[in-house]
């Protein structure tokens, strides 16, 4: 097997998009109704200029994507992120989502993050595992927030302290600053290492 973990580009947006469709279309873990075109996903990943999209290719097939945005908006919150991780079907339970993750957290601390919060809709128990697994701690609930696929679903936050808290913080890092720096490919290989780790086990 062989794999790559790298930055995503635009070309890969087929690929993603054709991950995340499944989710959105049979499941209730994303809250979208239909599927985004390829031209919403191009707006959202040229838009997200600090925020690291990550890909992992598994014998030359991108196998799953992870990626991270904005909390909130206003100014205050630009030290927070939202962390997702999608996985194809065929390539789950190869510790994919966790060396996409292990990278992405590496990273986000690196350009300067200090908070990630991962959204969950429940019942998930494996993504709740997940995230256990990963150091995330559930830290609030919104109970019947999101009606999809004819039920009302709870919604968990939960959340990974980064690094510490500054008193007078700088602004992370853009991803093409990050890029420049030895730790970005430090990241990634430490989120392919994390993958042969877990095949291993």
């Amino acid at each position: 097997m062989t794999l790559r973990l790298r930055a995503a580009t635009a070309s890969d947006l087929p690929a993603i998009r054709e991950i995340y469709t499944p989710f959105v279309e049979e499941t209730a873990i994303t809250f979208a109704y239909e599927p985004p075109s390829l031209d919403d996903l191009r707006e959202k990943f040229e838009q997200k200029t600090h925020y690291p999209w990550l890909v992992c290719e598994r014998d030359g097939e991108v196998a799953g994507y992870a990626y991270a945005g904005a909390v909130r908006k206003r100014a205050a919150y630009q030290w927070a992120v939202e962390t997702s991780v999608y996985v194809h079907p065929d390539h789950q339970r190869h510790g994919i989502a966790r060396g996409l993750y292990t990278a992405l957290c590496e990273l986000l601390e690196k350009q300067g993050y200090v908070v990630a919060y991962a959204v969950v809709t429940t019942p998930n128990p494996a993504s709740i595992a997940f995230h256990e697994s990963m150091g995330f701690e559930r830290v609030g609930t919104f109970d019947a927030v999101g009606y999809k696929h004819d039920a009302w679903h709870d919604v968990e936050w939960w959340a990974l302290d980064l690094g510490g808290r500054p008193d007078d913080p700088d602004e992370p890092l853009s991803v093409a600053e990050a890029r420049t720096f030895d730790w970005w490919d430090e990241a990634l290989e430490a989120g392919r290492s994390a993958i042969e780790s877990s095949n291993r086990a």
